[in-house]
């Protein structure tokens, strides 16, 4: 039986009791009805994960005793970074979501002039926030034992103007007259995704001019969210560790 992973931002060390997050405590507690003794398996985010086993539940309050640790290494081999324009809606918890899933390193969301979203500060900060914990939730879901990092959205030239180290940096953009084969990344590669209403031409000539090579991804135009998980998961089956695993 597939055992719960539960994230704990605390560091763990065997031997240790820990009390899990209010919200994972209560969704053992009130819906998965655990018990003391049930086993867990834990993990802070440092690529350990660690066997352990529920101490006691007192009403929404669950503690769990901490046993061995072991690396377990479920990275990609693959540094993709994604960056992509906030869309309206939950869409981006979506992303987010499935970019996790797809083994991203790294997560920069960003807003462009035709961003349909505008975030103050107080605002960006938050939404990082509520995005970091369902990259949680994604990794308990998925086997990762470390956290993608997640930044707080920020204007798109803004980051474009930010030095970057030499790596294949590629912006999607629609249409059959962009190639789609970009060289061996060579281990990192950041990958741009515009909003509902692609980009402006001054911001694709501000991508030329950081680096970026155009790129499609055959005929059809997509959503920004289809857009981000197509591409991830085509750069992940070319260079990174999407294969097929034999029984």
């Amino acid at each position: 039986m597939r055992l719960t992973r539960v994230f704990v931002a605390a560091g763990l060390e065997p031997g240790s009791v820990v009390e899990l997050p209010p919200e994972t405590a209560s969704h053992l507690a009130k819906v998965l009805r655990a018990r003391a003794g049930d086993e867990l398996v834990l993990f802070s985010g440092d690529g350990r994960e660690f066997a352990g086993a529920i101490e006691s539940v007192r009403g929404s309050r669950v503690s769990a005793s901490v046993g061995r640790g072991a690396a377990v290494d479920r990275e990609s081999p693959l540094r993709l970074t994604l960056v992509q324009c906030v869309p309206r809606g939950d869409r981006m918890d979506f992303i987010v979501q499935k970019a996790t899933e797809l083994g991203v390193a790294r997560i920069v969301p960003v807003l462009s002039q035709r961003s349909v979203v505008r975030l103050d500060e107080a605002q960006a900060q938050s939404k990082a926030a509520h995005w970091r914990a369902v990259a949680v939730n994604a990794c308990e879901q998925c086997g990762r034992n470390r956290l993608p990092a997640i930044e707080a959205p920020i204007p798109l030239l803004n980051h474009l103007g930010k030095a970057a180290p030499p790596l294949t940096r590629l912006v999607l953009e629609p249409g059959p007259d962009r190639p789609a084969a970009p060289a061996d990344p060579g281990g990192a590669a950041e990958i741009a995704i515009g909003p509902e209403g692609g980009f402006a031409e001054d911001e694709l000539e501000a991508f030329r001019l950081a680096g970026f090579t155009r790129l499609a991804l055959g005929p059809r135009i997509m959503r920004t969210e289809t857009a981000a998980i197509a591409a991830l998961a085509w750069m992940q089956i070319r260079f990174g560790d999407l294969q097929p695993v034999q029984p």
